[in-house]
């Protein structure tokens, strides 16, 4: 199904500078409010060989034999640019909502094409788990979100179970939330697309509403009704495809929000134009609970 508007070339230049230093969502990492009572607690944990095959963490401040659910935040960019050092105040906002949250790179086109930015969401997800209790976090209570394509990558791994039995941890997402995220763009038909999945053999192994299923993790999907480069039909779409499966999922339209303002809404700068945080971690804390006291979480011998 056509999805005219996905990651148009019009809007290349929205899209593009966020790699960069001096776009906006740099400059609210830079420079932006920081959400107090969670920190960055590791930087570069390696998941894989490649120098974008590494991770930062961030944890709420936990008291004394406390754990926290945990998340693992793919950030968005077509699949061919983003850097985990330009999200680090989404992640921060994350934790200090009561979760231990790893934001991981993963490898982009040109270099890497579908499925390769996938596994690396699997790979990093289990490495997420096994290095969690370090921090605080319980990897029996984890969950995937994104924004953009990284909501196509949460998707993708919480969905298709092929991803994370290849990295040995098949059942480990619990719930997964996607923000503005691409799930149902054939055929491809725009140059981020065409570029990161062209060559796949089946096209449809691509697309997350391939792969509804009953058994699913509970899904969240939010949108913005004035996105253009991703027509929050994507997002009305996989929800009512899980429902008819008999899955578990909920979506909310946000009235007037465009693309970047689903994930810049998570900054403190811009938290009063809708509730996208508070509506995406009330789902999360519904399904993973909260920080707890006194369960014993095994560390990892890392």
């Amino acid at each position: 199904m056509t999805r005219r508007g996905l990651f148009a070339p019009a809007l290349g230049a929205l899209l593009s500078p966020w790699a960069a230093a001096c776009s906006p969502l740099g400059l609210l990492n830079a420079a932006g409010p920081r959400d107090r009572g969670a920190r960055r607690v590791a930087q570069g944990v390696a998941y894989g060989p490649g120098p974008r095959q590494t991770m930062d963490v961030y944890a709420p401040d936990l008291a004394r034999g406390e754990t926290a659910p945990v998340l693992v935040f793919f950030y968005g960019g077509g699949w061919d640019s983003g850097s985990k050092a330009l999200y680090g105040w989404a992640a921060q906002a994350l934790a200090a909502q009561g979760f231990v949250v790893a934001t991981p790179d993963y490898r982009l086109a040109p270099d890497a094409l579908f499925p390769v930015f996938v596994e690396d969401a699997a790979a990093a997800t289990a490495r997420a788990a096994e290095i969690a209790p370090l921090h605080g976090g319980d990897p029996e209570r984890l969950g995937v979100i994104g924004h953009s394509a990284g909501a196509h990558l949460a998707m993708m791994i919480a969905l298709d179970r092929r991803y994370m039995a290849a990295v040995g941890r098949p059942g480990l997402i619990k719930a997964a939330a996607g923000l503005a995220g691409p799930y149902d763009f054939l055929p491809f038909d725009v140059p981020a697309s065409i570029q990161a999945f062209g060559r796949a053999p089946d096209p449809l192994m691509t697309q997350p509403v391939t792969f509804v299923r009953a058994d699913a993790p509970p899904l969240w999907l939010g949108h913005g009704t004035a996105d253009v480069v991703v027509h929050a039909e994507d997002t009305v779409l996989l929800n009512e495809r899980m429902h008819a499966v008999g899955g578990r999922s909920e979506a909310k339209l946000y009235p007037g929000l465009n693309h970047a303002d689903l994930i810049a809404a998570f900054s403190p700068l811009f938290r009063a134009k809708a509730p996208v945080l508070a509506d995406v971690t009330a789902f999360l804390h519904r399904e993973l609970g909260a920080v707890r006291q006194g369960r014993s979480v095994a560390r990892p011998a890392v």
